[in-house]
C-alpha cells in the first residue's frame, strides 16, 4: 500500500471516524455509521466506497445490508497506524461510538439497519 494514498484516504473527518469506529467494532453496517456520525446515508456510503477503493475496507452483503470491516490485506504498518490512532484518541470518536452503543446488540441493530 502506498503511504501517500493511505494518508490521503484518512484526510477527511467522516472517513477517519468511520475507519476508527469499524476498527473498534470489527464490523459495522452503513446504518450504524449513519447513526453514529449523524450524517446522511449517501454521504456515509460515498466515504465508505472511497475507503474500499483505497484498500482499507472490505464489505460483505447480508440480505439488504452491507457490512464493512478492515481489509485483511492491509499491511501490518497500516493496521498498526489505525489501531494506535483508535487507542490513543478515543475522545475523537467517543460520542459517535456512544451512539452505536445505544443501538443495542447486533441482532437488534440488524433490524434497525438501512
Amino acid at each position: 500500500m502506498d503511504p501517500l494514498i493511505f494518508y490521503k484516504c484518512l484526510a477527511d473527518d467522516t472517513r477517519l471516524k468511520s475507519l476508527l469506529l469499524i476498527a473498534r467494532e470489527k464490523e459495522l453496517c452503513v446504518c450504524e455509521l449513519t447513526e453514529a456520525l449523524q450524517v446522511s446515508q449517501p454521504k456515509v456510503s460515498r466515504h465508505l466506497a472511497q475507503l474500499r477503493e483505497c484498500g482499507l475496507l472490505e464489505d460483505r452483503r447480508e440480505g439488504q445490508w452491507i457490512f464493512y470491516s478492515l481489509s485483511p490485506s492491509l499491511p501490518n504498518w497500516a493496521r498498526a497506524v489505525i489501531q494506535t490512532t483508535a487507542e490513543h484518541n478515543p475522545v475523537y470518536f467517543h460520542s459517535a461510538h456512544q451512539l452505536i452503543c445505544t443501538m443495542g446488540d447486533r441482532p437488534e441493530r440488524k433490524q434497525q439497519c438501512c
